[in-house]
């Protein structure tokens, strides 16, 4: 008797043997895509750090301190804490820019303000650790960061316990000079321009009667309000045709802002230690571009 099978199981056979080749065939191609997927925790990291052109990196900060004194704790703490949240803010700020403006944007919109913060909030620490021991020094060196295309972002700064906005209680930016500032911090300091020249309201006309006790850092951060709008004004004379549309709101008017409010926050905490606090004048932090 021959051993061939039946037409019909013939065909049974070669299409159960299709069948079988095709649901093999799909489990390698999905067996192929999950290798390449990460899973987990780590996944979102990697998507978090593909989204942007990298990660920001800056030197820590809480390692190089020396021994804290019991006083000086916590304002140390609440800017140890704000340097973290600069590192953050920047972050995403270079996130939701990804592709904005020309070679130079990262430096000028996100690390060049990113290192006058950090300046700031560092001499703030330094300031508040020699009230009663040591003023470290050096530490200005610590200000920098770079950009790191292929690693996620150090915020090494210590994990601080405060959640201030690391005004303190000092100067926090003193540059040396205690005259009295000009009747008008803001009228169009550094010189006219090709792209114009930046104007911010005048605060020192809108103080109340300064108390003796506070007049010095008064009159030590109304000359800051000056010195940020020269700098300012200077960065936008050496930046002139560069970037997009928004290059002179992201890069200059908004990190100029941020350190107004900061300085004329000190102004009105100095003055309310003895006096009454004023109010309103974080209105006057926002400039303007005028051509």
């Amino acid at each position: 008797m021959s051993r061939a099978l039946p037409k019909y199981d013939r065909r049974r056979v070669a299409v159960i043997g299709g069948a079988a080749a095709v649901v093999l065939s799909g489990a390698v191609v999905a067996g192929s895509a999950l290798a390449g997927t990460p899973g987990g925790n780590g996944g979102a990291a990697n998507a978090r750090t593909l989204a942007a052109p990298g990660t920001i990196s800056c030197p820590d900060v809480a390692s190089r301190l020396p021994a804290v004194p019991a006083s000086a704790k916590t304002e140390v703490d609440r800017n140890l804490n704000l340097l973290q949240t600069q590192i953050q803010e920047a972050n995403t700020r270079l996130a939701k820019t990804v592709g904005q403006g020309g070679p130079d944007f990262v430096n000028n919109a996100i690390l060049g303000p990113l290192k006058d913060k950090r300046a700031s909030t560092i001499d703030r620490i330094a300031i508040a650790i020699g009230r009663t021991s040591t003023k470290p020094t050096g530490l200005d060196t610590l200000a920098a960061c770079t950009l790191n295309t292929g690693g996620a972002a150090d915020t090494g700064n210590g994990t601080g316990n405060g959640s201030g906005a690391g005004n303190g209680n000092g100067n926090g930016n003193g540059n040396g000079n205690n005259g009295q500032a000009s009747g008008n911090d803001g009228a169009q300091a550094g010189g006219a321009t090709a792209a114009g020249t930046i104007s911010c309201p005048d605060v020192a006309s809108r103080l109340p009667a300064v108390p003796a006790s506070a007049k010095a850092e008064v009159d030590r951060n109304l000359t800051l309000l000056q010195t940020q709008i020269q700098e300012a004004n200077t960065r936008l004379a050496r930046t002139v045709g560069q970037g997009g549309p928004d290059f002179v709101n992201n890069a200059i008017l908004g990190p100029l802002k941020g350190k107004r409010a900061s300085t004329i926050d000190r102004i009105a905490i100095a003055i309310g230690r003895t006096s009454t606090r004023p109010t309103g004048l974080d209105t006057l932090a926002a400039c303007t571009l005028t051509k």
